[in-house]
């Protein structure tokens, strides 16, 4: 219906059937909903938010305001904009009444993610972002280059313009051929970067489409050097009924003729204050539009564009504005007058009937991305925009997206900056030659926010955010409220939050306010530019982090031994951790007392792969370690190893661990297993924002090491049996050190680790020789009753020497002096985290819960973990006063019955008497002890 006989860049050889809104349709391949949809003559999409005015396609691009769809099939998706849905067969979508919804069904597509490394990134390839390539590219440099399109060219693709006299796609195609033939260059078309960060980290979303394996795939990019070829964005027009479906921009016109052969209307009027509009005019007419009028708030226009409309018989009305519009579903007719001068009114001219009114307010140059990367803007008064002022290091704005706006100048501004980029990222090259491009006469564009006179009589009608349904009217409740700053004025309006995030409303915005306010432009500025550029999908940023791999789960290397044993494993964090190994007619507690009595008599072996371990290097490393454990580490000696706390600042324990010195300024510390990711983060964070002149470098090293406890009284003996080269003897290889040597053929670190209380060794070796070097000291404990035991085993005899585990005998309110480890609290130190908190008042409180033991009757079940402790048997009224919770419970082997660990109120005032266990509807006794149970003196620790 609409759609020209020849041209574009679509498919006419593959045609596309769809639905919109309850009606069938056919485009073709290469279209988008939108340009399929003005095909077929369909201009309102939808109703506005907040008014429910019918709202038509604007634009062409991701600057649309309007055209939001729900799309039903093939998945349905809320709040796309039409003019960046590609078509496809049998898609099924419906206009939007201003809101989605979303689908009630599982999404079945693949969503991924991809990190990447590059000397030089172009985001955008239009005319200056493939010269900028080719520069870079010619370097031999890693680049990406990433283009929101379907295919490379930017603005060429809606146009015809020529280069070096040719049509201007033959040198695209030819760019586009030389860089995917690059062996360093990735070419990511249909991808569009929507966040720039600190040291040039970029985000971008790449669409791969309905029918690709991966639905969406998020780049995370860490370049050296950015170049930002953006773009620009064209601005509309304020005036009466500015709204209605029907009423595009001009280049958008010029880009649905262009690159879709689709005429957007029959008969039109052009409504512009720059030249830029003139080319929309001119070709549209060529192709078989009547151009009722082109109407120009300027006085003089550009020679050349006069002589050309003249050649057309196109009529120019200068010096006059589109003052209002009429008709229902679609533009029927647009009112023209005078521009007023001296504060008179405008002088209606006529009344022009018409199906398409092409608006051109100026151009916008791109200036997000840059704007987020805390590069500086200024106010141009040559183009009446923002422009890129001072630039972030590392990164450079090119072409439209810095206000150049001929081709010629994008093309030798692109190739410039690829050049320096290059060189800046260590390269040699030669700024690449670039096509001609014809130039010609320019006059000035002038910007204009409000026609005068009309903004009082019909504010309500003059929408400046088409996507908030935001008028002028708005604009000036707001103003009149006593509001100045535009981000006061946003946050009231509305305007510039919708999905375009003010992409065509900004600076429009910006305008109004400054002449309702009486002050220039570049003093009311714009609002802050957020991320993301374009609306992004949960799904894309979530990636495979979805359904099973929402939590990945962690296994350790010797994993599958521990499945053939028929273990139950337990979670720990992320990973599986073996609870207990059953043997045949054994229930848990069987299971845990027969590992306990092994190890406590013989020996037994455990994975403990799991423990945290990060690497911590360099010439502060010492300082630093000072800094964040209760306990000093810079006294430690080279082969020692010391138990450390860490506290937050409030003083309060947030992980222990033991602290390894492998070098002068060098250290290897633990964790616990599901505190690791949390305490990395921790130390960054301090080092980073806190101590950023401490020479440090900190790296997880936890999935690097297998880690077997092999512990009790003849775990030498099993040890010895598989190493040659290090000496056991306890003068030799004392406790709390460690020695680097052989074990079972590999290379290891053995340590003098006892997490039991019994004489124990940790074997470290790399991951892949873990399953095997677990097998040979399983082997070699045969004859001696190797017994694996898992963490509930682990977790009694720790309890039975009064060890903590933090996170479960803590609970974020425990310090290191309520669980009786002032002993691992320096008084040698000036600070450390969490230092000054000991000295307050709460913290030194008698009354503080302090960590015990506890005895129940000897005869009695195991009290429950978590159960309320209450002083007397005779309960008051509620509410009970509570002494503090059972935090380990256990049944021992070695004592031959329950006892547990406790927070508890002046705990260690209490040792000796009698309190009560509030289990069910009965109150059980029980001891409170000193929290060690065996071995107090220690004499086991050696063998």
């Amino acid at each position: 219906m609409y759609r020209v006989a020849e041209g574009g860049r679509i498919d006419r050889d593959r045609p596309v059937r769809f639905r919109f809104d309850g009606h069938d349709y056919v485009g073709y391949a290469g279209d988008t909903l939108a340009s399929a949809l003005l095909a077929n003559g369909v201009h309102q999409v939808g109703t506005s938010i907040r008014y429910g005015r019918p709202r038509g396609i604007a634009t062409a691009g991701p600057e649309e305001p309007n055209a939001l769809v729900q799309i039903e099939q093939p998945f349905p998706e809320p709040m796309l904009t039409a003019t960046t849905v590609e078509l496809r067969d049998g898609l099924v979508a419906c206009g939007l009444p201003g809101q989605g919804r979303l689908a009630t069904e599982p999404d079945p597509a693949r969503y991924d993610a991809m990190n990447a490394h590059c000397d030089v990134l172009v985001v955008g390839a239009g005319p200056a972002g493939l010269a900028a390539a080719l520069s870079a590219a010619r370097s031999n440099a890693r680049v990406i280059v990433a283009d929101a399109g379907t295919e490379f060219g930017g603005s060429l693709l809606g146009s015809n313009e020529e280069l070096d006299q040719a049509p201007a796609q033959r040198w695209v195609d030819r760019v586009t051929t030389e860089l995917r033939s690059a062996p360093d260059v990735t070419v990511l078309p249909r991808t569009t970067v929507v966040g720039c960060y600190d040291d040039n980290y970029l985000v971008a979303v790449e669409h791969r489409g309905e029918d690709a394996f991966t639905r969406q795939r998020t780049w995370h990019i860490r370049a050296r050097e950015v170049v930002l070829a953006t773009g620009s964005h064209e601005r509309p027009l304020v005036f009466p009924g500015n709204d209605r479906p029907g009423i595009m921009l001009a280049a958008s016109a010029r880009t649905y003729l262009h690159r879709y052969g689709v005429l957007p209307g029959r008969r039109a009027v052009v409504f512009t204050t720059n030249d830029s509009a003139y080319a929309a005019a001119v070709d549209l007419h060529d192709a078989g539009v009547e151009i009722a009028a082109v109407v120009d708030v300027r006085p003089v226009v550009t020679t050349v564009w006069a002589a050309r409309c003249v050649e057309r018989g196109i009529r120019i009305l200068t010096g006059s504005a589109v003052t209002g519009t009429s008709g229902t579903d679609r533009i029927s007719a647009a009112q023209i007058s005078t521009l007023p001068s001296a504060g008179s009114n405008p002088e209606f001219l006529s009344d022009v009937d018409c199906d398409l009114l092409l608006v051109s307010g100026g151009w916008n140059p791109a200036v997000h991305l840059h704007s987020r990367a805390r590069g500086s803007l200024r106010y141009s008064e040559e183009i009446g925009a923002l422009v890129p002022d001072r630039a972030a290091r590392g990164t450079r704005s090119v072409g439209a997206a810095a206000g150049v706006f001929t081709t010629a100048g994008c093309l030798r501004d692109g190739a410039e900056a690829g050049c320096g980029a290059a060189r800046d990222a260590g390269f040699e090259t030669d700024v690449a030659d670039v096509p001609g491009a014809p130039t010609g006469p320019v006059t000035a564009p002038q910007p204009t926010w409000l026609l005068p006179g009309l903004h009082e009589t019909s504010a309500d009608e003059q929408f400046v955010d088409l996507a908030r349904d935001a008028t002028v009217a708005d604009v000036r409740k707001a103003i009149g409220a006593g509001m100045s700053s535009v981000e006061h004025i946003k946050r009231f309006t509305t305007i510039g939050t919708a999905h375009d995030q003010g992409k065509t409303s900004g600076l429009l915005s910006s305008g109004v306010i400054a002449e309702l306010l009486g002050v220039d432009v570049a003093e009311v500025g714009v609002t802050t530019f957020r991320p993301p550029y374009v609306p992004v999908a949960f799904a894309a940023l979530a990636g495979r982090d979805r359904g099973d791999l929402y939590d990945p789960v962690r296994v350790t290397a010797i994993h599958d031994w521990h499945v053939e044993q028929g273990c139950p494993f337990e979670n720990v964090g992320q990973w599986k951790r073996p609870w207990y190994y059953p043997r045949a007619g054994e229930d848990m507690e069987s299971a845990v007392l027969r590992e306990c009595h092994a190890v406590r008599t013989g020996v037994g072996m455990q994975d403990v792969s799991t423990l945290g371990k990060i690497d911590v290097q360099g010439p502060d490393a010492a300082e630093f370690l000072d800094l964040v454990y209760t306990n000093k580490m810079s006294t430690l000696k080279v082969g020692r190893i010391r138990y450390g706390v860490m506290c937050h600042a409030d003083g309060m324990v947030f992980d222990d661990g033991t602290v390894m010195r492998t070098d002068e300024h060098r250290y290897l510390i633990s964790t616990t297993s599901g505190g690791a990711a949390g305490v990395l983060d921790w130390l960054e964070d301090w080092l980073q924002t806190e101590w950023p002149h401490l020479r440090v470098h900190l790296t997880s090293v936890t999935e690097q090491w297998a880690t077997i406890a092999l512990a009790g009284p003849r775990s030498r003996a099993v040890l010895a049996r598989v190493t040659s080269d290090i000496d056991l003897d306890n003068d030799a290889f004392p406790f709390m050190s460690y020695r680097d040597g052989s074990v079972a053929g590999r290379s290891a670190r053995v340590c003098r680790i006892s997490f039991s209380g019994e004489l124990a060794f940790e074997i470290n070796v790399p991951r892949r020789h873990g399953q095997e070097v677990w097998e040979a000291l399983y082997r070699a404990g045969s004859d001696l009753d190797i017994t694996p035991y898992g963490t509930e085993t682990m977790h009694v005899l720790r309890a039975e020497k009064g060890f903590p585990i933090v996170g479960q005998d803590t609970d974020g309110t425990v310090t290191p002096h309520d669980l009786g480890m002032s002993w691992a609290v320096s008084k040698k130190k000036d600070d450390f985290l969490g230092m000054r908190s000991f000295s307050r008042e709460d913290t030194a409180r008698p009354d503080r819960k302090h960590l015990v033991g506890l005895l129940p009757p000897a005869d009695s079940a195991v009290v429950p973990e978590g159960t309320q402790l209450v002083e007397s048997i005779e309960l008051p009224e509620p509410p009970v006063p509570m002494l503090g919770h059972i935090t380990s419970s256990y049944r021992s082997a070695a004592l031959g019955r329950p006892f547990a660990l406790a927070l508890v109120k002046s705990g260690r005032e209490r040792i000796g008497q009698t309190i009560y266990g509030h289990v069910g509807d009965q109150l059980v006794p029980v001891e409170v002890t000193e929290p060690v149970f065996y071995d107090k003196e220690g004499n086991r620790r050696d063998g």
